[in-house]
């Protein structure tokens, strides 16, 4: 016996009205990424959707916070051996 959540979950309907254009711009991304048109643009609109959520819940601080904020980011690092190490370590297309 199967459970309300082994259900699959309904799907609603979405009409748009857009440009020809559009459409063969949509059409010929969707099939490069291997999707179908609804796939695809479902999968843009909610990563647009999570985006823009996230960036509503961005914690906001002060003047003075931010301010401090920005001087720890524009500080250097304070010198440790494992940075020295790393700038001693030649870069991987260098190495043979």
């Amino acid at each position: 016996m199967r459970s309300e959540s082994d259900q699959p979950a309904k799907r609603e309907t979405l009409n748009l009205r857009i440009k020809a254009g559009e459409r063969g711009l949509i059409d010929r991304a969707a099939r490069a990424s291997g999707k179908t048109r609804t796939d695809f643009i479902l999968d843009a609109a909610r990563r647009a959707a999570e985006q823009t959520l996230v960036e509503q819940a961005l914690i906001r601080v002060g003047p003075e916070a931010f301010d401090a904020f920005l001087a720890l980011l524009d500080a250097p690092p304070a010198p440790n051996e494992r940075l020295r190490r790393t700038m001693r370590t030649p870069p991987p297309w260098e190495r043979e």
